[in-house]
């Protein structure tokens, strides 16, 4: 069961969406607050490989084995349940990347993890419909425009945690002085979710692992010293 977090920041910039890392202590739950959190934690799955928009109350209601009226006891109608979802699915992407980060010493280790870690799981992440922030941001844009601004929030995040490590890697002499931060930022970015999103769609993980290549060699002959 996830539980209500309380989080205390330290200075490492490890995440991908937060420059800081929370260490996470878990707090009780009423009864309502996990009945509402075992309602995304069911409904997250399904958001993720039907859309935003085409997932239905029903599909909810098999999901969760409740009744309509105690999800809406819950929510008070589908884009409450859609936008916590979404916080949930990037809140699990961030701690499993900050996870896998976590023994990374240098900046450089840790911009080529963001890379590592989409070789390490990409059948997972395409067999589970793919990224969630991308496919959010497909429907926000167009199907669910509710969700466009907290999909703006996760992808400004991306970008300040990432360049986050590179302005670190700066500092301790990793990368080139004259380079900019959010620049990168946003071509790693721009890489990894335009590789999933091909290799994805063709079914041919080679397409991913060769934007996750360009990463690796962007990093070593245009950012570092």
């Amino acid at each position: 069961m996830f539980h209500k977090i309380n989080t205390i920041k330290i200075n490492i910039p490890i995440g991908i969406f937060f420059i800081t890392f929370g260490k996470d202590f878990k707090l009780p739950m009423s009864k309502a607050e996990k009945t509402r959190q075992f309602i995304i934690e069911k409904s997250a799955p399904i958001f993720n490989m039907k859309g935003y928009a085409g997932t239905s109350l029903a599909d909810l209601v098999e999901a969760t084995g409740l009744t309509k009226g105690a999800i809406y006891g819950n929510f008070e109608n589908k884009d409450e349940v859609a936008t916590a979802v979404y916080k949930y699915h990037v809140y699990v992407l961030n701690k499993r990347i900050a996870n896998f980060l976590r023994e990374r010493e240098s900046m450089t280790e840790k911009l080529k993890g963001l890379a590592d870690y989409y070789r390490v799981n990409w059948k997972s992440v395409f067999e589970h419909g793919g990224c969630p922030i991308q496919n959010a941001s497909v429907e926000a844009d167009d199907n669910a425009a509710f969700l466009k601004r907290h999909v703006q929030h996760s992808i400004s995040g991306w970008t300040k945690g990432i360049a986050g490590l590179i302005e670190e890697g700066q500092k301790k002499g990793e990368f080139r002085k004259n380079i900019s931060p959010e620049e990168y930022a946003y071509t790693i970015i721009m890489l990894l979710e335009g590789g999933m999103m091909l290799g994805k769609i063709m079914n041919n993980h080679k397409l991913l692992y060769s934007a996750l290549d360009r990463i690796d060699a962007i990093i070593e002959t245009e950012m570092k010293k």
